[in-house]
């Protein structure tokens, strides 16, 4: 049963659910249900997709994702970045409208799904890794900002295409003269609205003497009101015969049973796109997941929320919707609501089949301005250029790669973007590497601890260089610690022994053995002795399983103090010639090795 419960977290939690659970999952699914029915049917029209589509994947994979997925708060279903990265591919594939565009959208979640799954099973969720948090902020920014500005035009009542910021600019500029003035209204006033619901009616309410629960609640519903209040106006005046975009029919019905396409060739131009919205989904989800479970003690599977997410997007693609992932807003509420378990996700998907059979009927005169002034309210909040200033004080690397991001996902797409952020962040990371910081290092007076010579006041030996490596040894460095040691060493007459201390050496691979074979013929060459200082244990145990050790001029000392002491007894004696030398080093190194050595960890 624990196994099991493990691939389905809702046998762990179910067996503890009481009726306080019961009754605060209840109430957060009200709320979040009021939230997400104005968002779901904007996130579908940012995606192309007709607005059912974005009741119909806020309801199965919620659902799926409370049986599989580890977390007590996060509420999956459309997102802003996910809709528009969907917007993206489909767009340029098939024309948005057709039968052919909606069945592509089912592809690419099932695509979706199906990677997740598969990263879950295998346990790869640590490939998200490769973005950055920089990266990703860069990203949501830039997204953020073409979000926006492709909702302008449903806010003036023109046409605009595009999936980069200029051709959106250059289209709303082009089309300006064709505004309808009272979409315009509609629009601008709907955005007014929202901008205060979310900074001032809370405030309101609580002076009005409404509880925080209650003013919370009337808070959330702010959406709704300007969705009832606009629709209203629509219909009562006919706006929708005088020019104003409406929403138009709805299916009142539950989702479909729908099939995705399996065409080689439609799959084969979705599946670098499933694989980007697969990776940004899962790392926006991941880290809302991570941040909420910490304020309740509670731990994420992140190998098994690519299960969760997985099977959410193929409940998705199976029931009319298109590709889904946990969104911040509607998790934030979901938890401050007092959402307990992933029942309250379940609770909300029954609240929006209620809304898809009940209430789709009284959205026909819904304008699209009003859904794309939600849009627009809710991906501003997640514009952040500061990131921009963080990384260039703290780091220039990172703000090359969020630049870099930033620019091309605004000028060229996301999925540029994107992809450029991940090739950045990769080779930066390999440059940093391929430099590691190397450090010449003394013993503080007094202790025995061993300090960077240039940082502090510290003890050296002049026959004695003791150099520390903070970084792992690779291909990409193995050579620069080479030309580093032979550098220092040339023209040093009064150098009898140098010290490689790895604290900081995890690993070593191939390469880096092959570079430090070299080092030690090199120094014995000069008539100098390597030594190792330090070395941790899964380090040691792979340096046995070959021949370095037994080649190795020097020892292998347990700590750097020790190294320090013995070494610098052995360098007032006279100096050894090179045969003795050698034999020297066998009978105490084999000793060394023998004994200390093996007791490193």
């Amino acid at each position: 049963m624990t196994r099991l419960a493990k691939y389905l977290p809702i046998l762990d939690w179910g067996r503890r659910y009481d009726r306080d659970a019961l009754t605060n999952d209840m109430v957060a699914a009200v709320i979040v249900t009021i939230m997400l029915i104005p968002q779901s049917l904007a996130y579908a029209l940012l995606a192309g997709l007709p607005p059912e589509a974005g009741l119909y994947a806020s309801i199965v994979p919620i659902i799926l994702y409370a049986v599989f997925g580890t977390s007590r708060s996060l509420a999956v279903g459309p997102v802003a970045v996910v809709s528009l990265m969907t917007a993206a591919a489909l767009g340029q594939i098939v024309e948005q409208g057709t039968m052919g565009y909606a069945a592509a959208a089912l592809t690419l979640a099932f695509l979706s799904g199906a990677l997740l799954l598969v990263m879950g099973v295998f346990r790869l969720g640590f490939m998200a890794n490769f973005l950055s948090h920089p990266v990703i902020a860069g990203f949501i920014t830039a997204s953020g900002v073409i979000i926006a500005a492709s909702q302008v035009k449903h806010i003036l009542g023109i046409e605009a295409h595009g999936h980069a910021l200029p051709q959106v600019v250059g289209d709303l500029v082009a089309h300006l003269p064709d505004t309808n003035p009272i979409t315009l209204v509609i629009g601008v006033a709907a955005t007014a609205f929202l901008f205060w619901v979310r900074r001032g009616l809370k405030p309101m309410l609580r002076r009005a003497g409404l509880s925080p629960r209650m003013a919370d609640i009337g808070t959330k519903a702010g959406p709704v009101a300007a969705v009832v209040v606009t629709t209203a106006v629509t219909a009562a005046f006919g706006l929708a015969d005088r020019g104003v975009a409406v929403v138009g029919a709805v299916p009142q019905a539950l989702p479909p049973l729908t099939l995705p396409s399996l065409d080689l060739e439609l799959i084969r131009l979705l599946l670098v796109p499933a694989i980007l919205i697969s990776v940004i989904g899962f790392v926006e989800s991941i880290s809302v997941a991570q941040t909420l479970a910490a304020k309740k003690r509670q731990r994420i599977d992140p190998d098994q929320e690519l299960i969760g997410l997985g099977a959410a997007n193929l409940g998705a693609a199976f029931t009319g919707g298109f590709p889904v992932t946990g969104g911040f807003a509607r998790s934030v509420v979901n938890h401050d609501a007092g959402a307990e378990t992933p029942a309250a996700g379940a609770f909300t998907a029954v609240g929006l089949a209620i809304a898809a059979l009940a209430l789709t009927p009284l959205i026909f005169y819904l304008p699209k301005a009003t859904l794309a002034a939600t849009i627009i309210v809710a991906v501003l909040s997640l514009v952040d250029f500061s990131i921009l200033k963080k990384t260039w004080a703290y780091s220039r690397a990172d703000f090359t790669a969020v630049a870099a991001t930033i620019t091309l996902t605004l000028l060229v797409g996301v999925e540029a973007g994107v992809t450029a952020g991940v090739i950045l962040s990769i080779a930066l990371h390999l440059y940093k590497t391929s430099r590691p910081h190397i450090a010449e290092v003394g013993q503080v007076p007094g202790t025995e601890h061993f300090r960077n010579i240039h940082r502090h006041k510290v003890i050296t030996d002049p026959a004695v260089l003791t150099i520390r490596i903070d970084e792992s040894l690779y291909f990409a460095n193995a050579r620069f610690l080479e030309d580093y040691v032979l550098d220092r060493v040339v023209g040093d007459d009064g150098l009898r022994h140098v010290i490689l201390m790895c604290s900081a050496v995890n690993e070593i691979d191939m390469s880096a053995l092959e570079s430090l074979e070299a080092i030690n013929h090199r120094l014995h060459d000069l008539g100098i002795t390597l030594h190792l200082s330090e070395v941790k244990g899964p380090v040691m145990d792979r340096l046995k399983r070959c021949h370095f050790l037994s080649d190795l001029t020097g020892r292998v000392f347990l700590s750097q103090f020790d190294a320090a002491q013995e070494l610098a007894r052995l360098a007032a004696q006279p100096p050894l010639t090179a045969p003795a030398a050698e034999d020297a080093a066998q009978s105490t190194g084999d000793e060394m090795i023998g004994e200390t050595a093996s007791r490193l960890v």
